[in-house]
């Protein structure tokens, strides 16, 4: 994962690169491998990098040929490749084997709607000197995040994470009380809003263009969803090959990798088959890190190693103790905003784990959004069609089976200690067995990773994997 931040002077003063210095700190964490600076006028943006492709000549911010446009990104773009490919074919010169580097390419001949072609997980900012335009944008489905506030007559400022963007003094600070309600609602703080007022979240699939006409939002890209989508003649076998096929090359065109790469493995659904997929594409076994617990109903890691025994996986397993209250602070302070959800602190242990053998992980989160695998989303089925949902092959029309399924929702007091967790979704322990000692949560504080990154279709990349982990689903 990386961090970018940098902000557009309305007036025409030229920015300060000392305020971007600060920015640039506050994201450390983010990207310790190296950082980079671009000012010109009033505009400036700066990166912290962790390096995952093209470790050598990858250095951001990345200008075009001519130095008139440049763009800084947190992300991967995963079909990089062929569209590095398809703009040398136009004419365009690559400087770099960087994702990046096609961004600012694409720029060139699609302006705004260069995020059409984009597939990955990024947020990032494009800098037309020629125009004064600022474009900013953020993924499909909200992977990477992306702060911005807006400081009326006097310019505006932006961020991957919320404390970069309040490194300006002048950004307001006071509680957004709709936001806060939000998040005592729902446990987190959806869409656009933020904890402060004078702060916004760039919605996914949306960006955000400031020129000296002004500053507009639109939204680039939704769920497509399908008129009719009933097909009755399609069979059970058709969709599984169907999503089969499109597993396998999401995948794959996440293995694009110049550092060490694994998965998380809890030995659920969607976490094993992310690391099938993995065993089969790979010419060496998957690195594969899973994490349990001291209590057997929320220990997963006996369907973890049965997996990874199946698949042959260079497997890696960390019991985890009940975290102290340096650690839950640790990690809020990392989230930036009020969250909610207590999987985020098991996801920071996997995460510390995978890291002692890879820089990037691979992720089954997201299976249960996509496939309409929650209890509330089997009660929505039923209230809508009287039936449950089949997991269906989503972006291409979904094909509901001829005869549709009840869903059977679990019985209250059933053992729900049979059905594996998906993903890594684990839940933390109540708390400690009687009598035991408080150790540290996995007996290396000094191995703590500083985010770890949840790269699902949730509400937000809250925490994040150092070196940034990549759902199989499409985004």
């Amino acid at each position: 994962m990386c961090g970018i931040a940098g902000k557009h002077n309305f007036d025409g003063a030229p920015v300060d690169r000392a305020l971007l210095t600060r920015m640039a700190d506050a994201m450390f964490h983010r990207g310790p491998d190296e950082g980079g600076l671009y000012a010109h006028g009033p505009f400036g943006m700066v990166i912290r990098r962790l390096s995952i492709i093209d470790l050598q000549s990858g250095h951001q911010p990345i200008s075009n040929e001519d130095g008139s446009v440049w763009v800084a990104l947190n992300g991967e773009i995963y079909n990089y490749v062929e569209l590095r490919d398809q703009l040398r074919a136009r004419g365009h010169a690559f400087r770099t084997d960087s994702d990046t580097e096609a961004i600012v390419h694409l720029y060139e001949e699609r302006g705004d709607h260069c995020v059409d072609d984009l597939r990955g997980m990024f947020g990032f900012a494009v800098w037309d000197q020629r125009t004064h335009t600022l474009l900013l944008a953020r993924d499909r489905l909200g992977k990477k995040p992306l702060y911005y506030a807006v400081l009326p007559g006097r310019g505006l400022v932006f961020g991957s994470e919320l404390k970069a963007v309040l490194e300006d003094e002048r950004v307001e600070r006071t509680i957004d009380l709709e936001a806060l309600d939000a998040y005592l609602s729902l446990h987190y703080i959806p869409g656009a809003a933020c904890i402060f007022r004078g702060v916004r979240k760039l919605p996914p699939g949306h960006l955000l263009v400031c020129s000296p006409r002004g500053i507009t939002v639109r939204q680039y890209w939704d769920v497509p969803i399908p008129e009719d989508p009933r097909d009755a003649t399609a069979s059970d076998g058709a969709t599984i090959d169907e999503f089969r096929e499109r597993l396998a090359e999401a995948v794959g065109i996440r293995l694009r990798s110049d550092v060490p790469l694994g998965a998380f493995l809890s030995g659920g659904v969607d976490s094993s088959a992310v690391v099938a997929a993995m065993a089969k594409l790979m010419a060496r076994p998957v690195v594969t890190a899973s994490i349990g617990f001291h209590e057997d109903g929320y220990n997963e890691l006996p369907y973890a190693r049965l997996v990874a025994s199946h698949l042959r996986s260079d497997h890696h397993e960390r019991m985890v103790n009940a975290p102290g209250p340096d650690l839950v602070e640790k990690v809020a302070w990392h989230l930036d905003e009020p969250f909610a959800d207590s999987s985020v602190i098991p996801t920071y242990f996997v995460s510390m784990a995978a890291r002692e053998h890879v820089t990037v992980a691979l992720s089954g989160d997201g299976g249960d959004e996509l496939f309409a695998g929650r209890p509330q989303h089997a009660a929505a089925s039923g209230a809508v069609a009287g039936g449950g949902l089949r997991p269906q092959v989503l972006f291409h029309p979904p094909r509901p089976p001829a005869e549709r399924r009840a869903v059977q929702p679990m019985a209250a007091g059933a053992d729900r200690r049979r059905r594996p967790a998906r993903g890594v979704q684990a839940r933390l322990p109540e708390g400690r067995r009687s009598g035991s000692p408080e150790p540290d949560p996995l007996r290396r504080p000094e191995d703590l990773p500083a985010r770890r990154h949840a790269d699902q279709s949730g509400p937000d990349e809250h925490g994040a994997f150092a070196g940034g982990a990549h759902a199989a689903a499409r985004s």
